[in-house]
């Protein structure tokens, strides 16, 4: 059984994030309400890139997760972050 805010899918991507921040490729990341979570299917994640020129760098790397999206974070309300990415 899933424990809600220890879902193993979501964790993959947390970790990839991470180590796309230890490289530089991502300046900021975040997943509100993480403790709530039960899939990843469910989850939002935010980030800003170091540089935009890296976008495709961070698009690439995410693409390998099942029904990746992303949009520009234009509304700012859960977060202040420049981008949206989603697995829905």
């Amino acid at each position: 059984m899933t424990q809600i805010g220890n879902v193993l899918d979501i964790i993959e991507v947390k970790q990839d994030l991470d180590q796309m921040k230890l490289n530089d490729i991502v300046r900021d990341w975040e997943i509100p309400y993480e403790n709530l979570l039960t899939r990843r299917s469910v989850a939002v994640f935010f980030l800003t890139p170091s540089d935009e020129k890296k976008l495709s760098e961070i698009w690439n790397q995410l693409s390998k997760y099942e029904d990746f999206h992303y949009r520009e974070n234009t509304e700012k309300i859960l977060s202040n972050l420049d981008y949206r990415i989603e697995f829905k």
